[in-house]
C-alpha cells in the first residue's frame, strides 16, 4: 500500500479566494447604490429636475427652408407641406462675432413671412463662424392625450 500524500492547505485555493473577495466587493458596491435609489424614489416628481423641458425638445426636420433669390416665400413653402397638428416652424438664425442684430433681424422677418400659416414658429440664435439663416419644419409637439 501506498502512503497517501498530504495535501498542502490552500494549495490550488488562491483562485476561489479571489473570487470571493469580488464577490464581497460587488455586495458592497451594491449596497452602498441601494439607499441612494430608495432616496430618488421617495422624492416627489416635483424635487426631480430633468435634464431638458420636453417643451424645448426639437425633432428631426421632416423639411427645410432656406431663403433663394428667385425662389418661394416661407409662407408659400409651408401651405405646399402636409398638414400636421405635431408640426412646429423653427427659425435657425446664425451669426459670426457682432452680426447679433442683422442676425435678429432677418430671422424676425423670416419669421414673420410664416405668420397666418397656422404652424407655431419659434426662433433660435446662436454665434457661429459663418451667417446662415434657414427654417426647419419638425414634428415635434406632442397631440393632445399624448406625452402626459
Amino acid at each position: 500500500m501506498s502512503a497517501a500524500r498530504p495535501v498542502a492547505r490552500g494549495a490550488g485555493s488562491g483562485w476561489q479566494l479571489i473570487l470571493a473577495d469580488l464577490a464581497l466587493i460587488l455586495f458592497l458596491v451594491t449596497l452602498t447604490a441601494l439607499p441612494r435609489t430608495e432616496a430618488d424614489i421617495a422624492a416627489s416628481p416635483a424635487d426631480r429636475v430633468a435634464p431638458v423641458p420636453p417643451a424645448a425638445e426639437i425633432a428631426a426636420a421632416q423639411a427645410l427652408y432656406r431663403p433663394v433669390a428667385g425662389g418661394p416665400s416661407l409662407g408659400e413653402w409651408l401651405a405646399s407641406q402636409p398638414r400636421d397638428p405635431r408640426a412646429t416652424l423653427t427659425v435657425f438664425a446664425r451669426h459670426p462675432a457682432g452680426g447679433e442684430t442683422r442676425a435678429w433681424a432677418a430671422a424676425r422677418s423670416l419669421a414673420a413671412s410664416a405668420e397666418g400659416s397656422g404652424v407655431p414658429v419659434r426662433t433660435i440664435i446662436t454665434g457661429g463662424a459663418e451667417a446662415d439663416l434657414y427654417a426647419s419644419l419638425a414634428y415635434d409637439a406632442a397631440l393632445p392625450g399624448q406625452g402626459d
